[in-house]
């Protein structure tokens, strides 16, 4: 949703501040939703990481504990970013 349709905002109840205020909002939330990918996808990385290159058993253990902790990250930040956007959508109409 990177373009706004400023036709569902009244222009009498809103100026431009307000207008950038609702864009910097939703890049926000965006942004928001990118960095949750982002510390997923690092978790995940980690966790292979610790499987792949350290033999031990405690660093397999703690890696196959962070594969789903970082799955766990990233349907959080989906289901947030989707939240925070029906929120968004409702004061939109």
């Amino acid at each position: 949703m990177l373009i706004t349709n400023y036709s569902k905002f009244s222009r009498e109840k809103c100026d431009m501040r307000d207008l950038l205020a609702i864009d910097r909002t939703i890049l926000a939330n965006e942004r928001t939703l990118l960095a949750y990918i982002r510390t997923a996808i690092t978790i995940i990385i980690a966790g292979l990481t610790f499987i792949k290159f350290f033999g031990t058993l405690l660093f397999t253990i703690i890696g196959w504990l962070f594969i789903p902790i970082g799955l766990f990250i990233l349907v959080m930040g989906f289901l947030r970013y989707n939240k925070f956007d029906a929120k968004l959508d409702e004061l939109e109409d």
